[in-house]
């Protein structure tokens, strides 16, 4: 399951809105309609909107390469600015667009319509990495789980938040093929319902046994003695292995710790920011409160309350036992490790 791709002279993202009744295709090729498709959640999770940054960068490219030199930078500079701004958290993003920008910045008297070739392999590059890391990812993950697990997992970090094959669910689909005989529960992931529409979707769609479960019935679920591991996907990791992941992660994680339970982090390491230490360094987006007051656009709460809606919140690394990335699992303390990883 591919929910980003370039072919045929457009960016096709799967509308991830309409998931999982209706699987939509939907063509691009000017970037402002890729930033609004971020914005809107049309795509979403860390590596694929970095997969879809760079590709919205060559789309830019290709719409101002018919400026000469000067003003093609600075058209394209205000295109990165435009992509910089659609969410704040997901760290894949910004390091996409300065990967992309690099190109053209080390250049900047090229001819822009042979700058736009360079983006477009570039843009190709980071999205065909991105699946090789996640396969990388998912082997080396699958290593620490069990046979016979029963593994908890919270939002969506299947193929649909990344190029293809996912970060937690690349871990957990990893291990079903080497037949370790997993079985999933998904938390429905409140207020947009990552977990029951997207994760569950993935799932069953791969024959892996997945059972759905409201947010606040995780505990329960663990004192039962039902869940043996969490594994998690992230948009941000810092230098000392704190994580922000979709809001709700954090309750999971001290949950997982009360009761003994490895709590895991699959993220590939462009969802590390090695310029931050700790997670108190973020910033978490906060999203249109009417995501909270309604539910499948049916309003739920009295009109005229307060409303917080943070889409994410931030997992301290003491209640982490363990980053898998691409290069290897990574256990505390964090930050020898993920100083490592920096190239």
């Amino acid at each position: 399951m591919r929910p980003v791709y370039f072919e045929d002279g457009e960016l096709k993202l799967i509308d991830q809105t309409l998931l999982p009744t209706q699987e939509i295709v939907r063509g691009y090729t000017d970037y402002r309609d890729v930033a609004d498709a971020i914005v809107t959640m049309i795509v979403r999770g860390a590596p694929a909107i970095g997969v879809t940054a760079g590709y919205a960068v060559y789309l830019a490219s290709k719409e101002f390469e018919g400026l000469d030199a000067e003003a093609y930078q600075k058209n394209m500079q205000a295109a990165c600015d435009t992509l910089r701004g659609t969410r704040p958290t997901a760290v894949n993003l910004f390091w996409a667009i300065d990967r992309m920008s690099g190109i053209f910045k080390g250049e900047p008297d090229a001819d822009p319509k042979a700058m736009s070739e360079k983006l477009k392999a570039e843009a190709d590059a980071i999205c065909e990495e991105d699946i090789a890391m996640c396969k990388a990812m998912g082997k080396a993950g699958a290593a620490l789980i069990k046979p016979g697990s029963t593994i908890l997992t919270h939002c969506n970090a299947g193929a649909l938040a990344t190029a293809d094959y996912g970060t937690a669910l690349g871990v957990i689909r990893a291990a079903q093929e080497a037949g370790k005989n997993i079985q999933v529960y998904a938390d429905e992931t409140r207020p947009l319902l990552q977990g029951a529409r997207l994760t569950a979707y993935e799932l069953h769609k791969d024959n892996i046994p997945v059972t759905l479960i409201t947010d606040n019935m995780a505990g329960w679920m663990m004192h039962q003695g039902k869940i043996d591991a969490v594994v998690v996907g992230a948009d941000r990791i810092t230098r000392n292995g704190d994580v922000a992941n979709k809001i709700g992660t954090f309750s999971v994680s001290v949950l997982a710790k009360a009761h003994h339970i490895p709590f895991y982090v699959a993220a590939p390491t462009s969802t590390i920011d090695f310029s931050m230490f700790s997670g108190k360094d973020i910033t978490i987006e906060q999203r249109d409160p009417s995501e909270v007051g309604h539910f499948a656009g049916v309003q739920t709460a009295p009109d005229g309350i307060n409303f917080e809606n943070p889409a994410f919140d931030v997992t301290p690394h003491d209640n982490v036992s363990a980053i898998i990335t691409e290069q290897g699992v990574i256990f505390p303390p964090f930050a020898p490790g993920i100083l490592n990883l920096k190239h």
